[in-house]
């Protein structure tokens, strides 16, 4: 083979071998241009700015009756009558139930016999003393007889005393047998039944008074000292939709060693509320800053937590979050978000993660 051909032959090989490469070149070109992205119209737009909070603690607190009051018997006996049913409403003094009151009347009708008794021989003590003090006075009678007579009738108004003492207290040992309610208000725990055994000390019923509410809550030791009678608070209580203010009104210094708690106690002005409910208590303990976000910002993904961000160029991205306390401005974001970054806040249904706000950066 001649040089020529020789040196053809390597330059055809060479466009061979290069050809294939130039066409991957075009295509890695085509690679690196932006890919094309969806446009989002319709949303709103807001950057993000720290705030100034009120801040709170929240607890878990329990709905209890101001006044609610535990009868129980003061004597032991059967019951032989219930007359009212939990949820009824009763007046002072109305019967609730009525306890087997025989031996109780043997009792009153003994004392009532008895009084009797020391009655009459009051009144002979009486009319003898008086028969010898005529005839002490008439000098026909000795000093130590008539002083004789005279304690006699001493002893017989002292006998006549103590009895109408025991008939009076065999009257209130029968009233024992009637078990009334000591103020008005609902009947909210009943306990016995016809039949069953009275036991001086048990509760029988419990009453709730008309006197209102009030919450008690567990607080951290931690807000030991911060606060005080009269601080404001806020309670809500979920399973009546219920937002009620109220006012502590009591704290239990002591510390519960199990838990590290003390009690504080709230009252309440609203209506319509019922002993034993869960409630919510929000008490306050200073200001500071915080970002939040409108509640309708954060988007729910199953076990997600996020909002849109919107960067410099206008491209959404739905970043996860971490939420804290819901505050009358919005929701609190721990982590997750900077102040001065921009976010959607409203049209969220038209937001997609990767898409592109139209017309860029427009607010």
């Amino acid at each position: 083979m001649t040089t020529t051909a020789m040196t053809r032959h390597a330059a055809l090989l060479v466009l061979l071998v290069l050809q294939p490469l130039t066409g991957c070149g075009d295509k890695a070109d085509r690679g690196t241009t932006e890919m094309k992205r969806p446009l989002i119209s319709g949303v709103t737009v807001t950057e993000v700015v720290r705030s100034r909070v009120q801040d709170f603690h929240e607890a878990s607190g329990t709905v209890k009756a101001r006044t609610a009051t535990v009868v129980a018997s003061r004597v032991m006996g059967t019951i032989t009558a219930v007359a009212v049913r939990t949820g009824d409403r009763v007046r002072a003094g109305q019967l609730l139930a009525t306890i087997d009151d025989r031996d109780a009347q043997q009792v009153v009708r003994a004392a009532e016999q008895a009084l009797e008794a020391a009655k009459q021989n009051r009144l002979m003590a009486a009319l003898t003393y008086q028969r010898y003090r005529r005839l002490y006075d008439e000098k026909a009678l000795a000093r130590q007889e008539i002083d004789r007579i005279e304690t006699q009738k001493k002893l017989a108004d002292a006998n006549y005393e103590q009895a109408q003492a025991g008939l009076e207290e065999a009257r209130i040992r029968l009233g024992f047998s009637r078990i009334a309610a000591h103020a008005a208000g609902i009947v909210t725990d009943k306990r016995v039944d016809p039949g069953n055994m009275a036991i001086p000390g048990v509760p029988l019923f419990t009453i709730e008074g008309d006197g209102g509410f009030y919450v008690e809550a567990a607080l951290d030791e931690a807000m030991s000292g911060r606060i005080r009678i009269g601080t404001a608070a806020t309670v809500t209580v979920e399973s009546l939709g219920l937002n009620a203010s109220g006012k502590v009104f009591e704290i239990v210094p002591a510390v519960d060693p199990s838990n590290r708690t003390f009690i504080v106690k709230a009252a309440l002005s609203a209506t319509g509320l019922r002993s034993g409910l869960y409630a919510r208590v929000r008490l306050p303990r200073g200001e500071r800053d915080s970002i939040l976000v409108p509640e309708g910002a954060v988007v729910e993904k199953g076990q997600l937590t996020g909002l849109y961000a919107v960067d410099d160029r206008g491209v959404v991205t739905y970043r996860l979050v971490r939420t804290g306390k819901v505050y009358p401005g919005g929701v609190e974001i721990l982590s997750g978000l900077d102040a001065g970054e921009r976010i959607l806040t409203a049209g969220l249904e038209k937001a997609m993660d990767g898409g592109q706000i139209a017309g860029g950066t427009a607010r």
